[in-house]
């Protein structure tokens, strides 16, 4: 990759699991030379997790595309003594221990800094380096739950609800991609100087749930449970279709929800004073729910987003994986598409997360297996010898 924005940075992925790896798999997407470090006999969790295929496990393909592979024990000394070697080579190292836990391994950032003053290093973790709960576990589905994400999802009748996916980690992981961005220009600017980042799983996803500690501080109210209604605008719901599907409609502009009522035939209620703006129309989401919902079910889903896109208001099917897999306008902008892979063929994954006009992203290959470039980047890069580094693997130190 020649042209992308991070071509010629390289990247050292000790992180585990998602958050870490997924920053890691977007610098990648953008040029970046990104090594993955994992444990040589249990390497990343992450392999073990969704779906597998001959042995193949799917979900890796798409999370360390583009990584080259490198098993290394951090700690043991020797491994350690190696890591140094490499990130005296690296632009940004991206970890997740928990707070010490590199420090204990005499690889602290200010440490690896001694040789290679630039360094930045990404460090996430479930709650920060500092803090009452810095020691603690940290898995997104605690900071799902500790964000309010989780007290505001589910019905108003009902328990809170946690995501089916790795929300926490997600948003962390994005976020932190644009932590490094920001670091590595901020490098350029200082003179050469690297710095630390600290990153948590909690305060991404505290922000994408909203200002509700502002709205408790400043007026003192607590955000509840409304299903799939919203208090800032209606209708906006799900609703089920004749064929069985169900649909999502948004009126968050107020033209739009005036199309919605016209649409389903009922012009008369958009003269209510009520109806000028969103939180108000939220306050009769029952009567304007029941008439948008008995218009949507006397039709099928496709009638509907026929009927919704020509007169110009906003709908969605509700989709399931098989759904999005071929839909035409994901298949067309290549939001997924096939790439290569030397065990299963061509697998079908996420495109890069947004397209530049002049240094865009690319995948360039799916993720690889344990270790597979242990000697490229020990031995013929870094120069250590391939008896020692046949010694270490002797020793379980390296894979």
């Amino acid at each position: 990759m020649q042209h992308g924005p991070l071509t010629g940075m390289r990247v050292i992925d000790v992180s585990t699991i998602l958050a870490g790896p997924l920053c890691c798999q977007i610098l990648g997407d953008f040029g970046a030379e990104v090594i993955k470090i994992e444990h040589p006999t249990a390497g990343d969790s992450m392999r073990g997790h969704g779906e597998s295929k001959d042995g193949e496990p799917l979900w890796w393909k798409e999370i360390s595309r583009n990584k080259r592979t490198v098993g290394l024990s951090l700690s043991d000394p020797d491994g350690a003594a190696a890591f140094r070697a490499l990130a005296a080579t690296a632009d940004v190292v991206v970890e997740n221990f928990r707070p010490g836990t590199l420090e204990r391994w005499g690889l602290a950032p200010e440490a690896l800094r001694e040789q290679n003053p630039g360094l930045i290093v990404l460090r996430i973790t479930g709650f920060g380096q500092t803090g009452p709960y810095a020691a603690r576990a940290g898995f997104g589905t605690l900071a799902e739950a500790m964000s309010g994400f989780a007290h505001l999802t589910g019905q108003p009748d009902g328990p809170p609800t946690l995501p089916a996916f790795g929300l926490a980690d997600s948003i962390c992981g994005i976020a932190a991609s644009s932590a490094v961005s920001m670091a590595l220009l901020a490098r350029e600017r200082n003179g050469g100087r690297g710095q630390d980042i600290d990153a948590n799983l909690l305060l991404p996803i505290m922000t994408a749930v909203g200002p509700g500690a502002t709205f408790y501080q400043q007026n003192g109210t607590i955000g509840q449970r409304h299903g799939n209604r919203s208090t800032n605008n209606a209708p906006r719901n799900t609703y089920q279709t004749a064929d069985g599907s169900w649909v999502a409609i948004s009126t968050s502009a107020q033209r739009i929800a005036e199309r919605v009522l016209e649409l389903v035939g009922h012009p008369e209620v958009i003269a209510e004073p009520w109806f000028a703006a969103g939180h108000s129309r939220a306050q009769h989401a029952d009567l304007l729910d029941g008439y948008v919902g008995a218009w949507i079910g006397q039709r099928t889903r496709d009638e509907v987003v026929a009927e919704f896109t020509a007169a110009g208001a906003a709908v969605a099917p509700v989709y399931d994986s098989r759904d999005l897999a071929e839909d035409e306008h994901v298949r067309v902008t290549r939001m997924l598409h096939t790439v290569p892979d030397e065990a299963l063929g061509d697998v079908l994954m996420h495109d890069v997360m947004w397209r530049m006009s002049e240094t865009p992203g690319q995948i360039r290959f799916t993720g690889r297996s344990l270790g597979h470039d242990t000697d490229s980047v020990l031995v013929d890069e870094l120069g250590l010898s391939a008896d020692h580094i046949a010694d270490l693997r002797r020793r379980n130190v390296v894979a």
